[in-house]
């Protein structure tokens, strides 16, 4: 590929980008920076026990991270499909770039005070992380606007689908066409499907895959999962019957490569803030 392709293909990225933010700065309710951490289980502990793990993470949180005015929103997922049955996702949430730096001064001045004893402190968090592999990933993702938000009041354990698509930023696209279907999209189908209880498109902000369009679907159950796909198979054909369909369908298609990837966790509804 030629060096000026290369750039256009920069200019249009970031273009996206910024137009979104753009868009997205306009609900003040909305996080503006999402942090992704994949952990791992520790597979050599042999005294694992899932409740005791929560009831670590439920301390941590009452006495740290629902305290910490600089982190929006918090949660865990655990595995149910994907590559690597030992994945623990940890989202949080931040109103702004600067907010993730304050986040984690503001978590060590927390932690201090919740145990104020150097041995205490250090015990509790060796019991806590003995529960993770050494290794860990982090991504930055930036929320987008065309959310479906679950209840604030949310308790109850849902199944997170994740789908992970990617851009081709094509030089006959423009970033008013894409905006348009996907608005379009959400109006005519996301937003009418009863199965998808809340629904988040989030582009990469910081790590290795400046391409990445990440969508999240949280749903009551893998069962209405399946039916949220055939849900979302029949609203289209409604909304876009016959040879408009694969009209659009070719126009969607060519901000995308055409891979993708899927995988589906549980949300631990009482380790969220």
């Amino acid at each position: 590929m030629k060096t000026t392709t290369n750039l256009k293909f920069i200019a249009v990225a970031s273009m996206m980008l910024l137009f979104n933010f753009s868009l997205f700065a306009q609900n003040a309710n909305r996080p503006q920076y999402m942090s992704v951490t994949t952990n791992h289980w520790n597979m050599d502990k042999d005294d694992f026990s899932m409740s005791d793990w929560k009831a670590l993470e439920k301390e941590y949180l009452q006495k740290v991270v629902s305290k910490n005015e600089h982190v929006t929103s918090a949660s865990f997922y655990t595995h149910l499909f994907s590559p690597d049955n030992t994945e623990v996702l940890y989202v949080q949430t931040y109103p702004s770039w600067e907010a993730m730096d304050k986040a984690a001064k503001r978590s060590a001045e927390l932690e201090k005070q919740a145990w104020p004893d150097d041995k205490a402190r250090a015990n509790f968090f060796k019991k806590r992380n003995d529960y993770f592999a050494a290794y860990h990933s982090d991504e930055i993702y930036a929320p987008i606007d065309g959310a479906k938000l679950l209840p604030a009041d949310n308790t109850k354990d849902l199944v997170l689908y994740v789908r992970k698509t990617y851009f081709t930023f094509p030089e006959d696209g423009s970033q008013k066409e894409f905006d348009e279907m996907r608005a379009d999209n959400f109006a005519k189908v996301l937003s009418k499907n009863e199965y998808i209880k809340g629904y988040y498109p989030n582009v990469h902000a910081w790590g290795s895959d400046k391409t990445e369009f990440i969508e999240a679907f949280f749903v009551d159950s893998l069962c209405d999962m399946e039916k949220m796909f055939d849900k979302n198979g029949e609203l289209i054909s409604q909304a876009w019957p016959r040879d408009s369909g694969m009209e659009r369908g070719k126009k969607w298609g060519k901000y995308f490569t055409g891979k993708h990837g899927d995988a589906a966790y549980t949300l631990i509804a009482e380790l969220s803030k």
